[in-house]
This record gives structure tokens, C-alpha cells and sequence, in this order.
């Protein structure tokens, strides 16, 4: 399928501004043409982009894509049957919403990726860490002060976003057989929590060596591991243990992030879902100590983007959000314009998670790029607004040169 699109305004993933008044050419998958001036070759279909932002496809790097329910004690006890179909109908929401690739850290499967890959669903593409690796008590652990046995709750097949490790041999263990089972990378939670019962927020989880037995199983692997960490202290547990992506951040100070830029690595805020839990919070019955832990995150989220961004290390875009919650996935783009520089907050969603993810191929437009495209009505770099709602603003979405929205008509 060749498409052309004809006077559209760019923005082309790395830039700081639009590029006005563009021609792109797609053919075979990729982008084969970008040019100022209209563009001889032919096409199976030419579309008229005057006053509309054609983009790279959006990127969310921090979803839980089988997150059936924003209880997630509750999760570990649902149908695996409900939730698969659960997850298939939120990826295709995920795609009219304008995001072409997602990075599960915990919950997902590789049978939802093959299904994506196979066409079987209507989905993002997907990386996806299996179930995420936590300590006892930790933020994998929703047995609260009550029920003393694990059972077999977290089994493979059995909907929960992680799975319970302590010392070193289970936790090489454990990723070797997450990673055995098709994930992309590892997702450890290495500090306490604001859904899990029994672990306060300035809780360090997992030893040195544990961290370094993971990571010396996933760079083995030719992969890297991701650590859910809140607080300066936890976040430079993780990092100078190996951990190559730190998601949250909320609590991070000024010599922390010098730390994380000095060793490469990333940062995936996700300041969405702590704003969708504060509001949400009696109506999933959010109470007592986690209303506490959500407020004092969310309430320090704005100011770890302006630290971040002071250090140099680069953010990834990210939500975090859990059942129904899921619908507010583009609301993080106002969240983060509040302190940032709108070119900065599109390229958290475009080449800086495909940097995160590793793919180059991603995230950017120019010739020789996988043409993952969105069409948007108006300017985001103008008005961030355009990306809201449910992707009304974005009639036309190509995932590798394949049309999978069109509302153009």
C-alpha cells in the first residue's frame, strides 16, 4: 500500500517546531519520502493534509495492559478468559487514541504479543516485561496482614501484574523464566508502593545483590530491567544496581537525577494515573494509607519532571493506568505540559520511547523509518489539546503502513 500525504504541517519527532506544508510518501511498511515540495511518484491513495499534524505514532512506555481493575487484589481473582478479552478491547482503544506501540511493565503475556503480531487483535504493537519480579510485602504482594499463603494466585496463567521473589537463586530464577516465557525485559519493583497494602513508599525493596542477579540475567539476555521506584533513595538503589529505565520518579532530588543522566539512564514519569486516583479515589474505594501514599506522589509529580529535565535525563512518556482509568491515557500530555516545553512533551512519546525501547526504527520521520503515522486535526505543538479525549482529534492512524483507524471520511 503506497500513501501519499500532501500539505500537511510535520512534527517530525525531534524537532522543536512543525514543518509546514509537507509531502510524505509511504510505501512497503516505511517511510519513503519526506519532501517541501509535492512529490511526483504515485500512490494507492493521496490524501489532502492541509491543516492537520502529521506525527510519529504515539508510544506509551509505562501501561498494564491486562489491568481489568484498578483493584488489583481483586485481579489476582478474576477469569483469565474475561480478562483476555478485557485486554483485547483496551488495546484497541489504546490504538484509536493514536498509540501504535506500548510497553507493558506487568501484567501482559507474550500470547497477547503474538496475537498482535498475527493480527489477531486490534492493538499497539507490544513490549511487554511478563509479570513484574517483587519481594515479600513488596509491591507485587497483595496478601495485606491477613492471609498468610500465596497458593497458587500467581501462576502463569492466572491474571496478576507480578509474582513474589526472595534471595538471589529465585530471583535469577524468575527471570530467567520470565524471560523464558516470552518477555522483552525484566520489571522489578524495588520500592513500596501506592496500591499494595503492606509496603509505605520510602520502603527499599530488594538487596544489591538481588537487583544485580536480575540485571546480570537480563543483559545476558541482551535486554535491560525496569524498577517501579518513588523516592531519591530507592531510585539510586536501582540505578547503581544495573536498572536501566526507572519508572515514577515522583520523589527524586537534584543529585539522584545527576546520577541517572551520568549512567544513561532512562525515566518514565507517569503523573496520570496519581491525578485519576486522587479524583477517582472514593469510587474505588482508595482509602486510609494509600490515599495518603497517592497524595504525597502526586502531589510531588509536577516538580520531579522540572528536576529531571534540570539533569539532562531523559523522560519517557508514560500512564500507569488501571481499568476503566484507561480512558484518561492522553491526559498525561496536558499534565506534563504544565512545567515542560510542548516539543519536549511530544518527544517523550515519540523518539524518546523508541530510544527507551531500543527501536530506531521508531518514533521519527524520515525516509527508511517504519511508518507508524498519526493524522491530527490541528496543531499540537500550538494547542496540546489535540491530543485529549479518546483520539477524536486523530482520524488516521498507520501501523507499519497499514491503515488501522480512518476517519477521514
Amino acid at each position: 500500500m503506497r500513501i501519499k500525504f500532501e500539505g500537511c504541517d510535520l512534527f517530525d519527532g525531534v524537532s522543536n517546531s512543525l514543518h509546514a506544508s509537507m509531502h510524505v510518501l509511504v510505501a512497503d511498511g516505511q517511510i519513503a519520502e519526506v519532501s517541501e515540495t509535492a512529490i511526483a511518484a504515485t500512490a494507492d491513495r493521496t490524501i489532502d493534509a492541509r491543516g492537520k499534524t502529521l506525527m510519529p505514532g504515539l508510544i506509551d512506555a509505562h501501561v498494564h495492559i491486562a489491568a481489568a481493575s484498578a483493584n488489583l487484589a481483586e485481579l489476582e481473582a478474576m477469569s483469565p478468559t474475561y480478562v483476555a478479552h478485557w485486554t483485547a478491547r483496551n488495546l484497541s482503544q489504546m490504538l484509536d487514541r493514536g498509540f501504535t506501540t506500548v510497553r507493558d511493565v506487568g501484567g501482559g503475556d507474550a500470547g497477547t504479543k503474538r496475537a498482535q503480531a498475527e493480527g489477531m487483535i486490534r492493538s499497539p504493537r507490544i513490549s511487554t516485561s511478563g509479570k513484574a519480579l517483587g519481594q515479600t510485602g513488596g509491591h507485587t504482594d497483595f496478601r495485606g496482614t491477613n492471609r498468610a499463603d500465596i497458593g497458587d494466585r500467581q501462576r502463569r496463567h492466572l491474571p496478576s501484574l507480578g509474582r513474589i521473589v526472595d534471595g538471589v537463586p529465585a530471583c535469577l530464577a524468575a527471570a530467567r523464566d520470565e524471560l523464558r516465557l516470552g518477555a522483552d525485559f525484566v520489571k522489578i519493583m524495588a520500592n513500596g508502593g501506592v496500591a499494595t497494602p503492606t509496603d509505605p513508599i520510602d520502603w527499599i525493596q530488594f538487596t544489591p545483590e538481588e537487583i544485580q542477579a536480575i540485571v546480570t540475567v537480563a543483559e545476558a539476555s541482551n535486554t535491560y530491567v525496569a524498577a517501579h521506584t518513588y523516592t531519591a533513595r530507592a531510585i539510586e538503589h536501582a540505578a547503581i544496581n544495573g536498572v536501566r529505565t526507572l519508572e515514577h520518579c515522583n520523589l527524586i532530588d537534584d543529585r539522584v537525577a545527576g546520577i541517572l543522566k551520568e549512567r544513561g539512564c532512562f525515566a518514565v514519569p507517569t503523573l496520570v494515573i496519581y491525578d485519576c486516583l486522587d479524583r477517582h479515589a472514593d469510587a474505588i474505594g482508595l482509602g486510609g494509607e494509600n490515599r495518603v501514599k497517592n497524595k504525597k506522589v502526586r502531589e510531588a509529580g509536577l516538580g520531579s519532571l522540572e528536576i529531571l529535565k534540570r539533569a539532562g535525563v531523559p523522560m519517557g512518556y508514560g500512564t500507569d493506568l488501571l481499568g476503566w482509568m484507561h480512558q484518561d491515557q492522553l491526559v498525561e500530555f496536558s499534565l506534563r505540559a504544565q512545567v515542560l516545553r510542548t516539543a519536549d512533551v511530544l518527544r517523550s512519546a515519540t523518539s524518546v520511547n523508541a530510544a527507551l525501547l531500543r527501536r530506531d526504527d521508531l518514533g521519527h520521520i524520515a525516509p527508511g523509518k517504519t511508518a507508524d503515522l498519526i493524522l491530527v486535526d490541528g496543531d499540537p505543538m500550538a494547542d496540546i489539546a489535540c491530543l485529549s479525549g479518546q483520539g477524536e482529534n486523530i482520524p488516521l492512524v498507520l501501523q507499519e503502513g497499514n491503515v488501522v483507524k480512518d476517519h477521514l471520511a
